[in-house]
């Protein structure tokens, strides 16, 4: 495998039992359309199965420290957390751009350090370190990269539009909203993307953007406008 990864490896402080896996997560979907040769899968899988780790742990820990606090607080401080720009963030203190396999056409037009893709690299690794190092391991990585200094990303994150909306809606109709991707166009490196935001199955706003948080985002600005108009 790539000297670099044994380096990202050195900085993780353990050693993956899987090393097929550990590079599986930093292999973007681009890569494979330039690289036939390749048989192994993108990361998108590992970036599902981490997200749904991440805010398990996110979730538990929170649980345990708050005991005070609401649903409706608890839900904004774990989405202030694991949102993009945290996760890139994060991401970007142990350099993992560096390790990506992108395609040429994404990696001329900045892939390395698109948040978007950052953020879902650092899903994708948390994903292969519960599957090759168990939850023990996972927790005490996500300790060491946020959950020690959760206080500081928690206020750090700029109170966005998709924030703005999950506390609007969980006030008033005590529901959070959920996204779903409506159509999408344009070659892999420069792809387009929209994104619905509903309430239940009420749609309430959609937006566009190059990628799918960046549309996300929109989308709740729309719905604010929509609602508060």
């Amino acid at each position: 495998m790539p000297a670099k990864l044994l380096d990202l490896q050195k900085d993780l402080k353990f050693q993956f039992n899987d090393q097929k896996l550990l590079k599986n997560a930093f292999v973007h979907r681009s890569y494979l359309n330039e690289h036939k040769d390749y048989k192994g899968p993108s990361n998108e899988r590992l970036e599902f199965f981490g997200d749904s780790i991440l805010s398990l742990v996110v979730s538990r820990f929170l649980y345990e420290k708050l005991p005070k606090s609401t649903e409706g607080r608890l839900t904004q401080i774990r989405a202030s957390l694991v949102r993009t720009e945290t996760l890139a963030k994060l991401a970007q203190s142990l350099k993992l751009g560096n390790y990506l396999y992108l395609s040429k056409g994404e990696e001329e037009s900045g892939g390395r350090i698109n948040s978007s893709i950052l953020a879902n690299c650092f899903e994708a690794l948390v994903g292969a370190i519960f599957i090759d190092q168990g939850i023990e391991k996972t927790e005490e990585f996500l300790k060491k990269m946020m959950l020690t200094n959760w206080q500081t990303l928690a206020k750090s994150a700029v109170s966005d539009n998709k924030s703005k909306l999950q506390e609007f809606l969980q006030r008033k109709y005590h529901h959070s909203p959920t996204y779903r991707l409506q159509s999408s166009w344009g070659p892999d490196h420069a792809r387009i993307f929209e994104i619905g935001v509903y309430l239940e199955e009420k749609l309430l706003g959609k937006g566009v953007g190059k990628n799918k948080q960046e549309a996300a985002q929109n989308a709740a600005e729309n719905a604010l406008a929509r609602l508060k108009g």
